[in-house]
């Protein structure tokens, strides 16, 4: 095995123009295959990040998202007596009437305008149920004020202002009085004030919906039938990390199809170059070959020594992909929440199976490229071989 190894590994030096040439085809390939994956698994991972465990989110039965939803204050009333809902350090019920509604906003740079969500929220206690979500500029806006808090992503991407400025919207000015980091969740795209005042603002007499935190994790089966079962709720419960991570599904799942279909197209120029760089190689070295054989080496011994150097043209050209996509993470990009309508921004996010599955694929087309060549060299006649010098 060792002297396989070092055969294919010299021959590939011998010919580095070549193999680097075809490697930095295969790996403009793998490229485009990590940054598709890449995107997806942003995409979840910032939708799938938004939500917890520990909470759970009411919407009207039938509604897929909060944009659809509507919950009465009657509603909302009775959700809050429900004996699974937990406490926060100040003795308060961790739960929170929301709402959620869209204004168009413009982007830097872009006269036309974006969808952003607007939600209205409970002061502090919706803090509480989301943790991640902290103030890094400012303050929180007050309870009763016309004040709001801005995601991240809202600030940086937006012709929004920074603290201290105003926003209208909703018949009313709106001064911003801090900025919010949700630690990459969907919750940066987003714009944070009073509900009660936005209700009142968009002159809407319905919340979107109601989140809770539950006591412990196992009360979510009796909080959902508790809900069901009451005659005078229409409202059904969701885990909040279940309910954002089924947001992400439809559009990464669009975007895995169409990558891969992409991928699959390139990739066949990939395996055709592949397949003529071995064959190139299976020509130039007949009568190497033929020595291999005149020494005792078999035929399966030549097929694994080209099937070997062809997977590891494939690696090479997996790992020169792979390292290219994996700058891709610095960038955010946004895209339209097909669910609800709104801008989100997302980040590339590499993770260790998009890795093992990018490489692997790269020795798969190497493979693939390699085996009718390395077919060729294991049939060729000793005495053949030998002849042709």
């Amino acid at each position: 095995m060792f002297i396989l190894v070092r055969y294919s590994y010299r021959n590939l030096w011998v010919r580095r123009l070549t193999t680097f040439l075809t490697a930095g085809g295969m790996g403009l390939v793998v490229f485009v295959f990590a940054a598709v994956l890449m995107l997806a698994e942003g995409l979840e991972k910032t939708l799938v990040s938004t939500g917890s465990s520990m909470n759970v989110i009411f919407i009207r039965r039938s509604s897929e998202t909060e944009v659809q939803s509507i919950i009465t204050r009657e509603d909302a009333s009775i959700l809050e007596t429900f004996p699974e809902i937990g406490t926060n350090g100040r003795g308060e019920k961790l739960a929170a009437r929301e709402v959620l509604v869209l204004i168009g906003l413009r982007k830097h740079g872009v006269r036309s305008a974006a969808n952003v969500v607007i939600r209205g929220v409970k002061p502090g206690v919706s803090f509480d149920l989301r943790p991640q979500v902290h103030i890094v500029e400012g303050r929180p806006f007050r309870p009763g004020a016309s004040e709001i808090v801005l995601g991240k992503n809202i600030a940086q991407r937006f012709q929004v202002g920074g603290v201290g400025q105003t926003l209208t919207f909703g018949m009313r000015t709106w001064t911003i009085v801090g900025i919010i980091d949700a630690g990459g969740s969907a919750f940066d795209s987003e714009i944070w004030g009073d509900a009660d005042l936005i209700m009142t603002a968009f002159r809407r007499p319905v919340y979107s919906s109601v989140l809770i935190g539950l006591r412990r994790y196992s009360d979510f089966q009796d909080i959902k039938e508790r809900a069901l079962k009451d005659p005078r709720l229409t409202v059904e419960a969701h885990r909040e990390i279940d309910y954002y991570a089924s947001q992400s599904q439809l559009m990464a799942r669009f975007i895995r199809i169409l990558g891969i279909t992409l991928t699959m197209i390139f990739s066949i120029g990939a395996v055709i170059g592949s397949t003529v760089t071995m064959y190139a190689a299976v020509a130039n070295r007949i009568s190497e070959i033929g020595a291999l054989r005149a020494l005792g080496f078999k035929r399966s011994t030549i097929l694994s020594a080209f099937l070997l150097e062809s997977v590891f043209l494939g690696f090479l050209g997996g790992c020169v992909g792979l390292v290219a996509a994996s700058f891709m993470d610095r960038l955010t990009i946004s895209t339209i929440n097909w669910q609800t309508f709104s801008e989100l921004s997302f980040r590339f996010t590499l993770s260790p199976s998009i890795a093992f599955c990018a490489v692997s694929f790269a020795a798969i087309m190497g493979l693939v490229g390699g085996a009718l060549p390395a077919v060729k060299a294991s049939r060729m006649n000793i005495v053949d071989a030998l002849s042709l010098r």
